[in-house]
């Protein structure tokens, strides 16, 4: 993906601040994240022009939820293949509906994190399509 920012950013990011309640933005002139209704999911609308929906698990997170208490570590390529099996569960109510819409799919892992994303390009001249799409996910991940 192009790290190339649109013209029209500037005024994508007003507009999303002003309309949409809820988007952070953790870089300056970084993309817009918005925390959605459904466990661990996230939106984020970069300034590259991507529609991005998003979840993931922190890998100590994981090893805290799996060990319960107990003094058990997992090793982490069985941590890692353990995660991956929450967020297959946690996507599998989502992909479909993701896919028809034209979002390609891809997984990230490193030692700190594994998740999952969601892309398509979005045209950011276009306010009131960019509105409604992300209504329309904060719908779909609310009510699913």
């Amino acid at each position: 993906m192009s790290k190339e920012v649109c013209p029209e950013w500037q005024s994508v990011e007003s507009h999303l601040r002003k309309t949409v309640p809820g988007f952070v933005q953790y870089e300056t002139g970084g993309a817009l994240t918005l925390e959605l209704d459904d466990e661990d999911w996230q939106l984020e609308v970069t300034p590259q022009g991507q529609l991005i929906c998003q979840a993931g698990y922190a890998l100590e997170d994981m090893q805290s939820l799996l060990s319960d208490g107990t003094a058990e570590d997992l090793g982490s390529d069985e941590l890692a293949k353990q995660t991956k099996f929450y967020i297959q569960q946690l996507v599998a109510k989502h992909r479909d509906r993701l896919k028809q819409d034209g979002f390609t799919e891809r997984m990230e892992m490193n030692d700190d994190y594994v998740a999952v994303f969601f892309e398509r390009r979005v045209d950011l001249k276009n306010l009131s399509k960019l509105d409604h799409l992300i209504a329309q996910y904060q719908q779909q991940f609310r009510t699913i």
